[in-house]
């Protein structure tokens, strides 16, 4: 096999969470030429990849509907590619495989285990853990008989790469306290409990987050010690040399979590109505990465998108803002902070 099609348009953490597996895929298949698509969008997040991947990104609005995707494809054909791994399995994923394969092209899709995570609903305390979505990715290429033995080592990025509009002190972290569904949104009131908290301990903290709605909240918690990122960086790719840069990530089970822990940033993520054991835990963090309460409805929602039965997700408001800031003191004064301990001295 010489050319690999690997198809995954969204959405941004499942995206992220596919770096450190496409990574170990290149390293490992030297002689391979891999191409990834995705959204135009997600580009920046496989900024740093080896020398054989190429990253094709489209706007999906360009290639609305089946005569857009029949465009698409027809663009896609000209790569002569000898394998497509489909990591998506969505609609638009699906026609452009079917057509791949009604041309003798080998494909491989991904198995999303929807029935056992139907299963998992509510059950989350006696039901086993699913298999971590990453290594979901991996089982896609070995189908197609590839090896993944090349470990992922997160980029290093020289210090003087990028100029901050701010100085970072030490220690510093990110607050990353949004997700696309409330229910994988600890209270923001109490959330910023934990970010007056720490700013009062000498800890420096960056506010991660998109969108004007999320810029004026997070800019409304700006004080000494505590800076808002949002638009301030000029995009994404900045946004993550600045996570690369960070003692801790803390966020919810989002985008971001994925993000910092792709840059080799130790995370600390507060999980409600959705569940570790559903598979979308964050690359290589350990198990005391993540702040949650056992309650006998969670999960109520693979994705945090279903209403709270009892009303306001008691699963999050149980979790004490004290909690959260005596679990990063633990993290960042006892040594554990990062998982790079060189990798500030190495940039």
């Amino acid at each position: 096999m010489k050319r690999l099609l690997i198809i995954r348009f969204s959405a941004m953490g499942d995206v992220a969470i596919s770096v450190p597996v496409i990574t170990s895929l290149a390293l490992s298949n030297p002689g391979l030429e891999v191409t990834v698509l995705t959204q135009q969008r997600m580009v920046p997040l496989f900024s740093w990849m080896p020398s054989n991947v190429e990253v094709l990104g489209v706007d999906l609005h360009r290639y609305h509907g089946i005569g857009g995707l029949g465009k698409l494809f027809h663009r896609l054909r000209g790569y002569r590619f000898d394998a497509v791994a489909d990591i998506h399995d969505v609609l638009r994923t699906k026609y452009l495989r079917m057509r791949f394969l009604l041309q003798g092209t080998r494909v491989s899709v991904i198995d999303k285990s929807r029935s056992e995570r139907k299963a998992l609903l509510g059950h989350g305390l006696d039901h086993d853990a699913l298999m971590p979505v990453t290594e979901k990715y991996a089982s896609v290429f070995r189908k197609l008989g590839l090896n993944l033995n090349a470990s992922y080592t997160p980029p290093r990025i020289p210090k003087d790469e990028l100029t901050f509009p701010f100085p970072i002190a030490s220690p510093a972290i990110g607050v990353a306290p949004f997700a696309a569904h409330s229910g994988k949104i600890y209270p923001l009131e109490m959330m910023k409990q934990v970010v007056d908290s720490l700013a009062d301990s000498g800890v420096q903290v960056f506010l991660f987050g998109a969108g004007d709605q999320e810029k004026d909240i997070l800019e409304s918690w700006e004080r000494a010690g505590v800076i808002s990122i949002v638009g301030k960086l000029g995009g994404l790719r900045n946004e993550l040399i600045l996570m690369s840069r960070l003692s801790l990530m803390i966020s919810m089970d989002s985008s971001n979590m994925h993000m910092a822990a792709m840059m080799g940033t130790r995370t600390l993520s507060v999980w409600g109505a959705t569940h570790p054991k559903a598979g979308f835990v964050a690359w290589n963090q350990p198990e005391d990465s993540i702040i949650q309460v056992n309650m006998p409805c969670r999960p109520c929602s693979i994705y945090g998108s279903k209403p709270c039965s009892k009303g306001d997700y008691p699963c999050l408001r149980e979790i004490s803002p004290e909690k959260i800031v005596n679990k990063v003191k633990e993290l960042l004064f006892n040594g554990q902070s990062s998982m790079y301990k060189v990798q500030d001295e190495a940039q």
